[in-house]
């Protein structure tokens, strides 16, 4: 990780989005160093949860055992098989086996939403968490986190979209927490033109975020450029220093 482009866009973050969380980022496979291993998963607990220790300062490392959520085992590639019931789990269940979280109409459905998954190549790795500002020179972080609330959505929404002509810098799949922030994003990483991955719209992860907020998932390659824009973007006009006084009586009202 380049420190001097770390700090850099810190230091921007903080002009432009004063008071707003940093992002958190993810590797896979990479440095481990100054990172704690996440203890093997007893009960069950959704990886998003996990991830507010990450939201905090707290860099940690996780592997298959880690994980308790068997959608975060496959989200993130380390199991690529269903469990036979699950297509009955993710729509309308099947009596006396699995209550359905009715997140889709048949299990038919189900079925085909398998066909167009793609896996993560984590097995025999470990995948690093990491808040931005906790990067260091061994890191190379994958994709870039942000929990946010609206107005830091829009500004991160537009810088998205600042350097292309058609209107899809930006991406909203259907998935698990852990898929939109993790699983899409990564995928998106390995194209020529990354798009962001907006998420956290998924019914079982909300509780693990606060009632107002988001995610931002942005592949390096594209977040890299959009921190280039930033001082030429719409960020220096006066329409966006007034939303910056919503960030700013936003953050009075939460940290109140």
């Amino acid at each position: 990780m380049d420190t001097e482009f770390r700090d850099r866009f810190s230091r921007l973050w903080q002009a432009y989005f004063p008071g707003a969380e940093l992002p958190i980022t993810f590797e896979i496979g990479g440095n481990t160093e100054n990172a704690k291993i996440a203890p093997v998963a007893k009960d069950w607990k959704c990886l998003v949860c996990d991830l507010l220790k990450v939201r905090k300062g707290t860099s940690l490392v996780y592997d298959q055992d880690s994980l308790a959520c068997s959608g975060a085992r496959n989200y993130l590639g380390y199991v690529t098989e269903r469990d036979e019931n699950f297509r009955y789990f993710l729509s309308y269940g099947k009596p006396g086996v699995v209550e359905g979280e009715r997140y889709k109409q048949t299990p038919e459905l189900v079925d085909e939403i398998g066909k167009y998954r793609e896996h993560l190549p984590t097995r025999g790795k470990t995948v690093t968490f990491r808040r931005w500002d906790r990067l260091g020179e061994a890191d190379n972080p994958e994709v870039v986190i942000f929990f946010a609330r609206p107005e830091v959505l829009s500004g991160l929404f537009t810088l998205a979209n600042f350097d292309r002509a058609d209107p899809n810098g930006v991406i909203c799949p259907f998935g698990a927490g852990c898929g939109s922030i993790i699983h899409y994003p990564w995928l998106e990483q390995q194209k020529d033109d990354p798009r962001a991955v907006l998420g956290m719209f998924d019914p079982s992860a909300r509780p693990c975020v606060a009632l107002d907020i988001l995610t931002m998932a942005i592949p390096m390659k594209k977040f890299a450029r959009m921190a280039g824009f930033m001082e030429e973007s719409f960020l220096i006009t006066g329409t966006w220093k007034k939303v910056q006084k919503k960030i700013a009586r936003s953050n009075e009202i939460y940290s109140a």
